[in-house]
């Protein structure tokens, strides 16, 4: 102890300072035992400011550690219940904009296609607007937020089983005006998918990839009215010409210049030489020139099968390749080939097969109705 305490005296040695005061000088001692207590002094003074200043930061670490602590709680909190309150403002922006789009979309077809009428017939397509209802109310008990979707789901449904009915209704007509003329609608049909193809792209509603049935029940229909739509548009039903009276029928007849019997394989249409002549139905024109017997002849080709034959024109305004419409003019009637005087002979022919051309013709009415309707209502092509 004694040696340590002399090593501590080692490091402070006696000292002495002088000062000078009004011309003398005087000497000041500072013993070793002084300095070592201002030293400790000081020291301790260091050692005590040391603490204090751990104890404040340390206190204020911890301040500002509960402090981020509260402040993450308070963000979490509030982050959720924004969020929360987000999503339900959320879904009434999207109820919004589903019913706006709803109301467009009806709107569209409706101003394409026409009202949709109201008795449309039942039967062909389910009804599913009962248990849509029911869907409504029990989200509405169990999801209140989500009631204004299931009644936007529900109005869609309905429209989608209108407007199956209303495609189904159309198509009924066209098979009905098929039949008149003595074609088959499912013959129309099937050729109406020859000659297609392409990239196999799948149409889905659901996220599993599946079609909802009432959604591939529309489609069908759709597809189902534009094919049969199609085929009535290429069927011979507008006069060919604008003529009082038919001045030889089709079948047996005597022949006009030999008197005995003959078959005649089309309406003869008796008017002036120079009259025009019209297409009796859209096609493509498959033959300009003359055939034996017939004159200066224009044929039109209407697919299925079909097709349309003009003779005896003064002449021909058509070229081959072109495509007519119904009603399209494509000559001049004349009395050119075996005639005894200006008329158009017309036939209709089935893989060159001729049959009467009265019934299609006979038909016009009906089927120009059913045609101004696909024209002003069509929705399927």
């Amino acid at each position: 102890m004694a040696n340590a305490v002399a090593r501590v005296r080692s490091w402070f040695p006696e000292r002495e300072f002088f000062m000078r005061s009004q011309g003398q000088v005087r000497f000041i001692r500072i013993s070793s035992r002084l300095q070592m207590t201002i030293a400790g002094g000081i020291a301790a003074a260091v050692l005590l400011w040391l603490v204090v200043m751990a104890v404040t930061l340390f206190s204020q670490f911890t301040a500002a550690r509960d402090h981020a602590a509260l402040l993450e709680r308070e963000a979490a909190v509030a982050s959720a219940e924004s969020r929360v309150a987000k999503y339900r403002g959320g879904l009434e922006g999207v109820a919004d904009d589903l019913d706006r789009r709803q109301d467009f979309i009806e709107k569209a077809i409706e101003g394409t296609i026409g009202e949709l009428p109201r008795d449309l017939p039942q039967g062909t397509v389910s009804d599913s607007s009962g248990e849509a209802q029911k869907t409504v109310r029990k989200i509405s008990m169990e999801l209140p937020e989500a009631k204004r979707l299931a009644e936007i789901e529900a109005r869609q449904l309905a429209f989608i089983e209108r407007l199956t009915r209303y495609a189904d209704a159309r198509s009924a007509q066209a098979e009905t005006a098929i039949r008149r003329v003595g074609l088959n609608p499912a013959m129309l049909r099937a050729a109406s998918r020859e000659g297609q193809g392409g990239p196999l792209i799948r149409l889905f509603t659901e996220n599993d990839q599946s079609v909802d049935p009432r959604f591939a029940r529309l489609g069908a229909s759709l597809e189902r009215m534009a094919a049969l739509e199609k085929g009535l548009r290429r069927i011979p039903n507008t006069l060919p010409a604008s003529l009082e009276f038919i001045s030889s029928g089709f079948g047996y007849r005597s022949d006009p210049f030999t008197g005995g019997a003959a078959f005649h394989a089309g309406l003869d249409f008796r008017g002036p030489v120079g009259a025009p002549i019209y297409a009796a139905a859209a096609g493509t024109v498959s033959f300009v020139g003359q055939k034996q017997g017939y004159g200066n002849v224009v044929e039109v080709s209407h697919g299925n099968g079909l097709m349309t034959r003009y003779a005896h024109m003064s002449r021909t305004a058509a070229r081959i390749g072109q495509k007519v419409d119904a009603g399209a003019e494509i000559g001049k009637i004349g009395n050119t080939g075996r005639s005894t005087g200006p008329h158009l002979h017309f036939e209709v022919r089935i893989n060159d097969r001729p049959v009467n051309p009265r019934p299609f013709l006979e038909a016009n009415r009906h089927v120009q109705e059913i045609r101004a309707g696909s024209a002003a209502h069509n929705i399927g092509e």
